[in-house]
């Protein structure tokens, strides 16, 4: 009951919503269970991963081009700006786009440990301001039969997910540990997105004395 009243009363201080520079629909839900008031506006980037970059940077990188895109449309709004990407033994693991991929690398990931990278930039055009964080979570995946792998890349959930898993879904059950933020692994690390916007003024908590 506390959390859902500090939520009520969580507002914003700009009058312009929150603009989301992204078309995650996991990142879109895991805000507005938080209460936030959006606006949707994909960035049109480039996604390729800069060469010889760490992960980390990577998804700075992205993140940071995403919201810059996103701030010359909406001058006066916050923008929120996101990547994430799945790296094993330092190789970055995009989303499958066949059955054959999916099969890959679940296997892959089958009895091991791996990394989730979560870039995000927080910025706004007028006044110039701009944040950039990067989030790591390390997963470990139980051991995974074949037809577990068959039956779960039969049901099409692998194919728009980074690693080709999700773990806010059917994907749950191949979790067996999570090191770190779990939002972080469902493509947004709320915890410090929240506590960003925060420290930039953006939103601030109110409730009731008790």
């Amino acid at each position: 009951m506390d959390f859902l009243l500090h939520i009520h009363f969580m507002k914003w201080m700009d009058p312009h919503r929150l603009v989301l520079a992204s078309r995650s629909p996991r990142r879109r839900d895991l805000l507005t269970q938080m209460g936030l008031d959006l606006e949707i506006l994909p960035a049109d980037v480039d996604e390729t991963p800069a060469p010889r970059q760490s992960p980390a940077a990577v998804v700075k990188i992205l993140a940071e081009n995403k919201a810059r895109h996103v701030m010359q449309q909406r001058k006066q709004a916050w923008v929120l700006g996101a990547d994430t990407i799945v790296v094993k033994d330092g190789t970055i693991l995009g989303k499958p786009t066949s059955r054959t991929e999916a099969i890959a690398m679940l296997e892959c990931l089958s009895n091991a440990s791996h990394s989730v990278f979560t870039g995000y930039a927080v910025g706004r055009h007028t006044p110039s301001h701009m944040m950039i964080r990067a989030i790591e979570t390390r997963v470990v995946f139980k051991t995974l039969t074949n037809p577990e792998i068959l039956w779960y890349t039969d049901t099409r959930e692998p194919y728009d997910k980074a690693g080709g898993y999700a773990v806010q879904g059917l994907g749950a059950f191949m979790v067996k540990e999570i090191r770190g933020s779990w939002a972080n692994v469902v493509g947004l690390p709320v915890c410090e997105v929240i506590q960003t916007l925060a420290s930039v003024g953006a939103i601030q908590f109110q409730g009731h004395a008790p």
